[in-house]
């Protein structure tokens, strides 16, 4: 695997070594059961959960007690909207939310909805982008959850997080957002976002799949998800998946020392990236804000061709991309971000994202602007609609 050039960070990352050394003795010597505290082993895993939950506080500026464990963001994000809105169904009845949310927060609202919820999807811009006005003027007596993703995963722009939360504090509606593509990429502050829940997941900063968390902040309600025991004090039942909360804690460990070196050592890849294909291959569109995104992130449109043909025979040059979200890979329908910035059908299919991480190297980057246009060209040498938008064949 030496050879491969990995460009799909926001789908997920590769385990850092040292978060890998941290998790080990946690499945062998020191596998007590946190909840066993009366004894030495056990005891000894809950100061390992505790001192993880910590670490996750320090890399949000969050209080401790404000961090609840959980399997991943999809289940941090299920929570945190469903939770919320249950535990505030007294109040109002009505969600807002955007258009190109993930389908962890979009099929809570459909799940909510089922159930005698109303749900507001605000439409994005060209670029991705929340208005503000349409904000405050979706709010209404029965609001009672905001919930707006940080960065888009797959075109990676940002949303006016912040000035969202202030709109709902004023309020007093819960705000939530998903952050799983921001934390441990761009600093993620909850004081300054406002938010009063979020959602994160391990893997996508060089941690272990299969584990996350939830920020609540203290006074914010959100009913319990899991029913069983009394972990997560007695807000998520179930066995602390102790090794995986270890690399978790170790992940935002590293991701607090380095994040601020490792993101001004991508963004120029990036932009070369950027830059090289937009001059090489002619009749792409570059989707997302040009400025105001994650600074590893790159999506293009190339026009005439299937974004799924291109990643086919990147992979036969060793480079792995994607066509958007890996949660919905498996999909034959085209982007619903990319439908809700306006782009066509057939712009949408031939989407293909490229995301960096540190592993990456110029070198890398050079290998795929090398590479890319010439698969590009191969592709639309056979394709009849690339020979129909040129206008060398007739309808």
């Amino acid at each position: 695997m030496a050879d491969i050039i990995y460009l799909d960070h926001a789908a997920t990352t590769p385990a850092d070594p040292r978060v890998v050394e941290a998790m080990l003795p946690y499945f062998t010597e020191q596998f007590g059961n946190p909840s066993s505290k009366l004894y030495r082993l056990g005891a000894e895993s809950r100061d390992a959960v505790e001192a993880a939950r910590e670490s996750v506080a320090a890399l949000l500026n969050a209080k401790s007690d404000e961090i609840y464990f959980t399997s991943g963001g999809t289940e941090s994000d299920n929570w945190a909207i469903i939770g919320s809105a249950f535990a505030n169904e007294k109040k109002g009845n009505h969600i807002i939310t955007s258009a190109i949310e993930h389908h962890a927060v979009l099929e809570s609202c459909h799940f909510l909805e089922k159930r005698g919820f109303e749900v507001t999807y605000l439409p994005v811009d060209e670029y991705g982008m929340i208005d503000l006005d349409d904000v405050k003027r979706a709010i209404t007596d029965k609001t009672i959850l905001v919930t707006i993703m940080h960065a888009n995963n797959e075109v990676g722009t940002l949303e006016p997080i912040a000035e969202i939360g202030e709109i709902t504090r004023e309020r007093g509606i819960h705000f939530h957002t998903d952050t799983v593509q921001t934390v441990g990429r761009i600093p993620v502050d909850v004081a300054e976002l406002k938010c009063d829940s979020l959602a994160i997941s391990a893997h996508k900063f060089y941690g272990p799949k299969g584990v996350g968390a939830m920020f609540l902040r203290k006074g914010a309600r959100a009913l319990p998800y899991m029913q069983g025991g009394g972990q997560e004090k007695g807000k998520r039942a179930g066995t602390h998946n102790v090794p995986g909360i270890v690399g978790l804690g170790k992940a935002a460990e590293l991701a607090l020392e380095e994040l601020a070196a490792t993101s001004a050592r991508l963004l120029p890849l990036r932009d070369k990236l950027t830059d090289g294909i937009l001059e090489r291959i002619p009749d792409v569109k570059l989707n997302g804000h040009p400025t105001l995104r994650l600074p590893n992130n790159l999506n293009v449109s190339i026009s005439g061709i299937e974004g799924e043909s291109i990643i086919m025979l990147m992979d036969m040059n060793n480079v792995c991309a994607s066509t958007g979200s890996a949660c919905s890979s498996d999909s034959l329908d085209p982007s619903h971000v990319l439908l809700a910035m306006g782009l066509s059908h057939e712009l949408a299919h031939g989407s293909v994202r490229f995301t960096l991480g540190k592993c990456n190297t110029e070198d890398h980057i050079d290998h795929v602007l090398h590479t890319f246009p010439c698969v590009v060209e191969r592709l639309r040498a056979m394709s009849p609609l690339y020979a129909m938008q040129q206008g060398k064949v007739s309808v």
